[in-house]
């Protein structure tokens, strides 16, 4: 096989991963929205593909920058390497989709990315300050949405204690059509950037890095100017509404009700605010967050306004053990992949 077919094979397989990160994420996307029946899953679905795709227009490709040569040195990569990654990230996600863990794909692509580098030339190729932002986040993030979440919902409940409860669960009913909408447009942004990033460090690896680059013409004059081609920019941005479009129904589940139990509109307004305000002060730090751990943070911390009994913590704690191993177990597979890439793959290279 000549090396750029290999090419794009490999850009094929990094939109089959934005894929599979809207359909394993989906469920962050539609879960609240679904289970305070605001919407059908249908519905749902189609408006969180929307936004997902949309979001291309709106914000500009920091976190894709970040992941393209701020966490792992470039001069380390080649394309057997952002093979393995993809093989780590992929296989991880399926993993976790069939255990119904609602865990996060950013960090199985960079944990995959990081596995294979360091397979290949050891330790050294790590970037220690560009993984300094991404591990705090790491904490944080659930830990900003959880306060948010409970911020939000404390003040819309006491803004709306004296308003007849049916009536205002109405207006919440149409609100949360706004907030889910917000949660996705922040979602699409910052998870399609994941992939922009693996696919700009392929094209720069196999030495046609040219491609990737934004040219001044046709949209990049009419929206603005992008770092990155607009043909990267879209198809990342369509392959992940797809896979929002196609779903994530096992982890619906666990998001929507097995952490707090009886979400209604206004606890499903106040969560996907709060985790949309979270993620879009990540993507302006240029930070590849965990949408998973934003909404996760920020539906526990609606639920607690309730008291600390109308959380169910024990999923809390299952969802962080599987955030926790999302980088070892992603890394690891990641790792393997990049032996199999160089020991099966390169030698029908040419």
């Amino acid at each position: 096989m000549p090396t750029l077919y290999f090419v794009f094979l490999l850009i094929a397989v990094a939109l089959v991963f934005d894929f599979f990160n809207g359909f394993h994420d989906a469920a962050n996307s539609v879960a609240t929205v679904v289970t305070t029946r605001v919407l059908s899953p249908l519905q749902a679905v189609l408006w969180a593909a929307f936004f997902n795709f949309v979001a291309a227009f709106f914000f500009g490709t920091g976190v894709a920058q970040t992941i393209s040569n701020k966490l792992i040195d470039p001069k380390a990569v080649d394309v057997y390497v952002v093979c393995g990654g993809l093989i780590g990230a992929i296989v991880w996600d399926i993993i976790t989709w069939l255990m119904a863990l609602p865990t996060s794909s950013s960090h199985a692509i960079i944990s995959g990315y990081a596995g294979a580098a360091i397979a290949k030339a050891g330790f050294k190729v790590i970037l220690v300050k560009g993984w300094i932002p991404v591990i705090v986040f790491l904490v944080i993030s659930p830990i900003i949405g959880m306060i948010l979440g409970w911020a939000i919902m404390t003040g819309v409940s006491w803004l709306t204690r004296h308003s007849n409860r049916y009536k205002a669960q109405g207006r919440f009913r149409h609100l949360q059509l706004v907030s889910a909408g917000l949660y996705s447009l922040g979602h699409g942004t910052n998870d399609a950037q994941k992939t922009m990033g693996i696919i700009v460090v392929l094209l720069a690896a196999a030495g046609h890095q040219e491609w990737a680059k934004a040219s001044h013409a046709g949209l990049q004059s009419l929206i603005g100017k992008r770092e990155i081609a607009w043909w990267v920019i879209l198809s990342c941005h369509a392959a992940m509404a797809v896979g929002t479009m196609a779903g994530g129904w096992r982890i619906v589940k666990t998001i929507g009700s097995r952490i707090t139990p009886h979400l209604r509109p206004i606890g499903g307004f106040s969560a996907e605010l709060a985790a949309a305000t979270t993620i879009g002060l990540a993507t302006i730090a240029k930070v590849p967050i965990s949408t998973t751990h934003a909404i996760g943070g920020a539906v526990s911390g609606v639920g607690a306004t309730r008291g600390w009994h109308a959380v169910r913590w024990i999923w809390g704690e299952k969802i962080v053990f599987a955030w926790i191993v999302t980088f070892p177990g992603a890394a690891l597979i990641g790792a393997v992949g990049y032996v199999f890439a160089h020991f099966v793959i390169q030698p029908f290279i040419r």
